[in-house]
């Protein structure tokens, strides 16, 4: 037991790399609020987009989402960071990351919100139209606040897919949170490191995983 203890809870070991982990710590924060605000901004565009029926616009939406759900984030990651150079366009490690992760999440979170968009009853799209106002005051004021509360149960499980899927960006040798932990893990030759990073990961996601089950009782309760 102390053996264990001494491999995986070392404390020792917690303090020589704790400067490295909050730096990690800090990176990733930044990383995952700038992706989810990007992804989230860009998915709820491209659903008004599409809800609007351009029929010219449309097949762009649908190839985008299609082709960025079906591709997994470290595959994107790759190909922006290592491939984009080669046509002169040099991303830093975390633009490369926030990219990645962004337009991979916005496809995601573009059908939750149409599927949103689409649960609001058509008459209220019509009626907005005879009161007079336009498609964008119809979507701000009438259809977008009740599709906000259909896809919130959706929306809070991308989230929290989307904040695990951020620890693909260590494969660029960004400093997050994972690569820090392995990084202190590599210098002290103790597995403690990730083990701590494994409960900071727990610490910042169970909170969104009781938001989840919050919603879902709601929704059953309210169905």
């Amino acid at each position: 037991m102390t053996g264990f203890a001494e491999n995986f809870f070392n404390t020792e070991v917690i303090a020589r790399s704790s400067h490295l982990l909050f730096i990690g710590l800090i990176t990733t924060f930044k990383l995952v609020i700038l992706s989810v605000i990007i992804a989230m901004i860009l998915g709820l565009l491209l659903a008004v987009l599409r809800n609007a029926n351009r029929r010219w616009l449309n097949p762009i939406i649908i190839a985008y989402t299609d082709i960025l759900r079906s591709c997994p984030i470290i595959v994107l990651l790759m190909l922006i960071y290592y491939a984009l150079p080669f046509i002169n366009i040099k991303l830093p490690a975390i633009g490369a990351a926030i990219f990645a992760i962004s337009i991979n999440g916005s496809a995601y979170y573009a059908e939750i919100f149409r599927s949103g968009i689409e649960a609001v009853s058509r008459g209220q799209h019509e009626a907005s139209r005879s009161l007079g106002l336009s498609y964008i005051q119809t979507m701000v004021n009438v259809i977008l606040p009740q599709a906000f509360r259909i896809v919130l149960p959706p929306l809070t499980t991308n989230t929290l897919e989307l904040i695990k899927g951020s620890a693909v960006a260590s494969t660029v040798a960004l400093s997050d949170l994972l690569r820090q932990a392995m990084q202190a893990q590599s210098m002290t030759m103790n597995a403690t490191p990730l083990v701590v990073a494994l409960i900071v990961y727990l610490i910042l996601l169970i909170p969104l995983v009781q938001l989840i089950h919050y919603f879902e009782d709601k929704s059953k309760a309210e169905a």
